[in-house]
């Protein structure tokens, strides 16, 4: 299932990610796809917040891995650019991250293939004349169920 979101400035692309962050009640593995600067750790950052994550919200581009707590969720927001052995993802422990309580946001998937849990949910930020496409796949039951409520 596919839903394709035309989006025209930063605050739409906040507030379909809130909408999403709402609608997650169960694990949820999220990839997320574009260009350098389309947008994805903005997207990232509003769906963070929106599940009740105060102070700032910093890009893991360095630290591959940025983890936040709520009361009900542990949320981890992965960037994979930097990346350049997917190996490296087993010194950190990747499989670790992919728990009941976790919800997990990741950036640049390509770079660890193999080595991350499934998708949920694939997220391609792409640029548009008049600002930019979200298309979202669902590609599990819980990625389309997601999609079902959105």
């Amino acid at each position: 299932m596919k839903k394709v979101f035309p989006i025209r400035d930063e605050q739409g692309t906040h507030a379909l990610a809130e909408k999403l962050a709402h609608l997650c009640n169960s694990q949820t593995v999220i990839y997320l796809e574009g260009e350098l600067g389309a947008g994805k750790t903005s997207f990232c950052r509003a769906f963070i917040q929106a599940l009740g994550v105060t102070g700032r919200i910093k890009s893991p581009t360095y630290t591959l891995v940025e983890p936040y707590e709520t009361q009900h969720w542990r949320i981890f927001h992965f960037d994979l650019y930097r990346l350049s052995d997917p190996e490296e993802l087993e010194f950190i422990g990747i499989r670790d991250y992919f728990q009941a309580d976790c919800l997990c946001l990741i950036e640049w998937p390509e770079k660890g293939t193999g080595l991350l849990a499934p998708a949920d949910l694939q997220i391609s930020i792409e640029f548009s004349d008049n600002g930019r496409t979200i298309s979202l796949h669902g590609l599990s039951e819980q990625g389309i169920r997601l999609l079902q409520q959105l």
